[in-house]
């Protein structure tokens, strides 16, 4: 049987002026046009090995080009095209894969890259889901180190503010809410720590810093803030929460940290009034 959407091997069976039918144990063949050698010389006897789809036509072909993507599998691949029912991604072949609407977590856009799982359709043809939570793997135990530094991507977002990401767009991983300042879409590539790995598996991250770490990029971001405004800025450790975010990108208590170390450097001083720089 000849898979669709994954590597066979086949054996050429005979030479055609367009190109090479290959065939599998039951006899069943498919076409592999001249176009799709790939630089590869072929004689007839030889079996090779050859990735399965449908062209724009909808025929059954071969090829010895290597796809971005194969069935059963999630990658990570451009968006080239919308259309009124789903849109299409370029998965390294003559022939995007569509991507219906009804698997579309979110609206895509033309020239972004995001995360979509592989399948075959009711009619046989390669499609693509932006769905892909049910698709993701648990992490092995002790696979991953709490503080450990990943490569993750958005593939959804929460209501309630949590990312759920993919780490080497692989395992499941969650951000939530009070971990990361700035909105990531689906489809941003991220670096972010290890900060707890839960009972069922799942590793939560986190984009903020070590507490030392991002006291001293914070206490930078202020004295330069304070340079930039006369030696004056209308922010203690009184100020709200939400004034402090929207300015700084931090949170209140890392603010009134930085603030703190600054004070006991003698590099600012506090009244009601706000901060100067001394």
């Amino acid at each position: 049987m000849i898979l669709i959407g994954d590597y066979n091997d086949l054996k050429v069976s005979k030479k055609v002026d367009f190109g090479y039918y290959l065939s599998d144990e039951f006899g069943d063949e498919v076409l592999l046009p001249k176009g799709s050698l790939n630089g590869k010389s072929v004689k007839e006897g030889e079996t090779l090995t050859v990735f399965v789809y449908r062209d724009s036509k909808d025929r059954l072909i071969s090829t010895l080009k290597t796809p971005k993507l194969t069935i059963g599998n999630i990658g990570y691949l451009e968006v080239v095209g919308q259309s009124k029912i789903g849109a299409f991604a370029d998965f390294g072949l003559e022939r995007d894969v569509f991507i219906p609407l009804k698997e579309q977590a979110f609206k895509l856009k033309t020239n972004k890259k995001y995360l979509f799982y592989m399948y075959l359709d009711k009619t046989d043809r390669l499609a693509l889901t932006a769905k892909i939570d049910e698709y993701l793997e648990i992490a092995e135990p002790d696979q991953f180190n709490v503080s450990e530094e990943v490569d993750a991507i958005v593939y959804d977002t929460c209501s309630n503010g949590t990312l759920n990401v993919a780490i080497d767009k692989k395992y499941r991983g969650l951000i939530l809410e009070n971990e990361h300042f700035d909105y990531i879409y689906p489809g941003e590539e991220i670096k972010a720590r290890i900060k707890k790995i839960y009972d069922d598996g799942t590793i939560g991250l986190t984009t903020r810093r070590k507490r030392l770490d991002e006291r001293e990029v914070l206490s930078e971001k202020i004295l330069q803030y304070l340079r930039e405004n006369g030696g004056f800025m209308a922010f203690n450790d009184k100020s709200s929460p939400e004034d402090i975010k929207k300015t700084f990108n931090t949170s209140k208590n890392y603010f009134k940290i930085a603030l703190g170390g600054l004070m006991k450097q003698k590099l600012i001083a506090q009244d009601k009034e706000g901060t100067r720089l001394l």
